[in-house]
C-alpha cells in the first residue's frame, strides 16, 4: 500500500468505524469490538508511516482543490507524525478505558459517545498530517464540532453551559483571530503551504510579523493561552474519557502543536528572532504557566485542579518555541509526547477513583492509595512526570526546556521553569502523600460473611476500578517510565524537525 493511499484512509478510518458502531448500537459489545478495532486498525495505519518520516521522507497527496493555489493537502513531517502517533495510539487505550468507564457508571448515549469520539480522531489526524494552513484550519474547526457534543454528553444545564463556552471560545477565537492570520498570510506569502525555515520571511515587515504571530496564537484558542484559556476548565463537564483523551491529548494538543507548526512553518526561527519584540510570547506563556499553577493549588474538585495544571503544562510548550532556540525547541516536542502521557493517566486515574469510589474532591483522597494501590500508584507516576521528576518523561522534556533557556541566557524562562516546577510539586506532592499515607476517614465495610473474603467489592465498597479502567492506566503510566528510559525515537524526531528550522 502506498503512503499517499495510507494518508488518504487514516482519516477516513475512523469515520468508517463510527458508521460501523451506529449499526451496531443495538449490540454493546460488538460496538465496543468495532471501537477498539478501529482505534488499532487507525494506529497500524499511523505507524506505517514512521520509517519513511524517520528516514527523511516526507509522504504527501492532495484531495481536494478550493480555488486554484488553495489545496487541501496531507503531508507527514516529524511533529505531525508524533502528533498523530501518540493520539492514535492512546485512542487505542481510552478505547479500553472507556469500556469500564461508561458501563461502570451507567451513562447513557454510549454509542453517541463512541461515534463522536471517532468523528474527533478523524479531525485529530487530519491536524496532524495538514500541508498547508488552510487544511490545518479546515480540520481544526471539524474538531471544534466534532467534540461539542462530547463535552455536553450529560445534557444537564451546568454541561450545556459548558458546551457553550467551550463552543463559543473556541469558535470566537479561530474565525476572528485564526482565520484572519491565514487570510493576511495568503495575501502577502502568496502560499499557504508550511515550508521549513517559514514562508514570511523577505515579505512581511517586522511590524506585520509581530501582529500575525498574536493573531495565530491568540486564535489557536486550544492552546489555552490566557486569556482564551476558559474553555478547558469548562469542558471538564463531560466524562472522564472525554476530558483524558480530547483535553489531555486531542484538542490541547492540537492546540500546541499548531502553534508550534506555524512558527516553525510559516514564520520560522530565524524571522522570530529578527523581529524587533518577540519576547512577548515567552512573557504571556510565562504568565499563563505561573497563574494557571496558583489556580490550581487552590482547587479542591480533582479534575479542576488538572484542567488547570493542563492550562500551565500547554504553556510550557508555547514558552519553548517562543525562546526560538533549537534546544528548547526539542524539549516543546517532546513535551507534546510526555505531556500526554502523563496527563491522561491522571485523568485515567481521576475516573477511576469516581467509579471505584465515587470520591471528586481532593480533601477526600486521605489514605484511598491503600485499597486502590494500583490507581494511585499510577496517578503518582503521572504526578511526577507533571512536576518533571526523573524516572518520568516530563523530566526529559523540561531538561530540554531549561537548557534551551541557558543557550539563550533568557533567565526569566529559566525562573518560570523553576517556580512553575515548585508549584506543581506544591500541589501533585500532597495528593500523594495522602493517599498513601494518611489514614482513610470513611474506610468500606469489610466484605460479608456470607461470602468471606473472596466476595467481589462492588463499586464504592472498596477495591479498585473494573480492570479495563486499571488495564488502561497502568499502560500510560508505564509508558510514562518508558519514555523517560528510551526517548530515542521521539529525540530522532524533534531533531529532524529542529535541523529543518533554520
Amino acid at each position: 500500500m502506498s503512503a499517499a493511499t495510507v494518508l488518504l484512509l487514516a482519516p477516513l478510518t475512523p469515520l468508517a468505524g463510527a458508521v460501523l458502531m451506529w449499526l451496531s448500537r443495538r449490540r454493546p459489545n460488538v460496538r465496543e469490538a468495532v471501537t477498539l478495532a478501529t482505534a488499532v486498525v487507525l494506529f497500524g495505519l499511523v505507524a506505517s508511516l514512521y520509517p519513511e518520516v524517520a528516514a527523511g521522507g516526507r509522504p504527501k497527496t492532495e484531495f481536494g482543490e478550493l480555488l486554484p493555489g488553495l489545496v487541501l493537502a496531507f503531508e507527514v513531517e516529524p511533529l505531525g507524525m508524533l502528533f498523530a502517533l501518540v493520539s492514535s495510539f492512546l485512542w487505542i487505550v481510552t478505547s479500553l478505558y472507556s469500556i469500564g468507564y461508561m458501563r461502570g457508571n451507567n451513562e447513557a448515549h454510549q454509542t453517541r459517545f463512541y461515534i463522536y469520539f471517532a468523528l474527533a480522531l478523524a479531525a485529530t489526524v487530519g491536524i496532524a498530517f495538514a500541508a498547508n494552513l488552510l487544511t490545518l484550519f479546515v480540520f481544526y474547526e471539524a474538531l471544534t464540532i466534532a467534540t461539542y457534543p462530547l463535552v455536553a454528553h450529560h445534557g444537564t444545564e451546568e454541561a450545556r453551559a459548558g458546551g457553550r463556552t467551550y463552543l463559543g471560545i473556541l469558535l470566537g477565537t479561530s474565525i476572528g483571530f485564526f482565520l484572519l492570520a491565514v487570510i493576511v498570510t495568503w495575501n502577502v506569502a502568496g502560499t499557504l503551504e508550511f515550508s521549513p525555515g517559514g514562508i514570511l520571511a523577505g515579505k512581511a515587515p517586522p511590524w506585520l510579523v509581530g501582529v500575525l504571530l498574536a493573531l495565530y496564537v491568540f486564535g489557536i484558542g486550544k492552546a489555552a493561552v490566557m486569556p482564551f484559556h476558559r474553555w478547558l476548565p469548562a469542558a471538564m463537564v463531560a466524562p472522564v474519557p472525554v476530558s483524558a483523551l480530547l483535553h489531555a491529548v486531542a484538542v490541547v494538543k492540537a492546540g500546541v502543536f499548531s502553534v508550534v507548526k506555524v512558527v516553525v512553518y510559516v514564520f520560522g526561527l530565524d524571522l522570530l528572532a529578527a523581529s524587533p519584540s518577540p519576547e512577548w510570547l515567552v512573557y504571556v506563556a510565562g504568565f499563563t504557566v505561573i497563574a494557571a499553577s496558583l489556580i490550581a493549588l487552590r482547587q479542591n474538585n480533582l479534575k479542576l485542579l488538572l484542567a488547570y495544571s493542563t492550562v500551565s503544562q500547554l504553556s510550557y510548550v508555547i514558552l519553548a518555541a517562543g525562546l526560538l532556540s533549537p534546544l528548547a525547541l526539542v524539549g516543546a516536542v517532546l513535551h507534546i509526547g510526555a505531556h500526554a502521557l502523563g496527563k491522561i493517566t491522571l485523568f485515567f486515574a481521576a475516573g477511576s477513583i469516581y467509579t471505584a469510589a465515587h470520591k471528586t474532591e481532593v480533601s477526600q483522597l486521605d489514605g484511598i492509595g491503600r485499597r486502590m494501590p494500583w490507581t494511585m500508584g499510577a496517578f503518582a507516576i503521572g504526578a511526577l512526570s507533571m512536576i518533571g521528576l526523573p524516572p518520568t518523561a516530563g523530566f526529559v522534556s523540561k531538561w530540554y526546556m531549561l537548557l534551551g533557556a541557558l543557550q539563550v541566557g533568557n533567565m526569566v524562562a529559566v525562573a518560570i521553569i523553576i517556580v512553575s516546577t515548585l508549584l506543581n510539586a506544591a500541589y501533585f506532592l500532597p495528593i500523594v502523600y495522602a493517599a498513601f499515607f494518611k489514614p482513610e476517614a470513611n474506610p468500606p465495610a469489610e466484605p460479608g460473611p456470607a461470602h468471606g473474603r473472596g466476595r467481589v467489592a462492588l463499586h464504592g465498597e472498596g477495591g479498585d476500578a473494573p480492570p479495563p479502567i486499571v488495564i488502561a492506566l497502568t499502560v500510560t503510566a508505564t509508558l510514562t517510565v518508558l519514555l523517560f528510559l528510551f526517548p530515542g525515537a521521539a529525540l530522532e524526531l524533534a531533531g529532524q524537525l529542529v535541523e529543518k528550522t533554520r
